[in-house]
């Protein structure tokens, strides 16, 4: 069982940025693959970002190509999200996931999730 922790989820004016963390219990975090996704009240979760744990691919939704950076650090097995030029359609719960299969944009697909953290950007 993997445990994933989010935080740094905020209020955010529009324009502005927020860095969200994804601490896994794993230690071994190259070894799988880590994912973004979010949910906005009354709609389904959607794939955000994901990164590749063998090789280390990032693969990004179009929404967010451009204004979004995932990271990892290895060292204290987390992995990051840089989210800039933020607006009021970013706003949701962001949900960290793993997998030991792929990169999915499919929520069903992944295994392990986190609690989520809420994003809110206000004009």
């Amino acid at each position: 069982q993997v445990q994933l922790v989010e935080s740094g989820g905020g209020l955010v004016q529009t324009g502005g940025s927020l860095r969200l963390s994804c601490a896994s219990s794993d230690t071994n975090i190259n070894s799988y693959n880590v994912g973004w996704f979010r949910q906005a009240p009354g709609k389904e979760r959607i794939f955000v970002a994901g990164i590749a744990g063998t090789n280390g691919n990032i693969y990004y939704s179009d929404s967010v190509k451009g204004r979004f950076t995932l990271s990892r650090d290895i060292n204290k097995n987390t992995v990051y999200l840089q989210m800039n030029s933020l607006t009021a359609e970013d706003t949701a719960v962001y949900y960290c996931t793993s997998s030991a299969h792929g990169v999915y944009t499919a929520a069903h697909l992944w295994t392990y999730w986190g609690q989520g953290t809420q994003v809110t950007v206000s004009s």
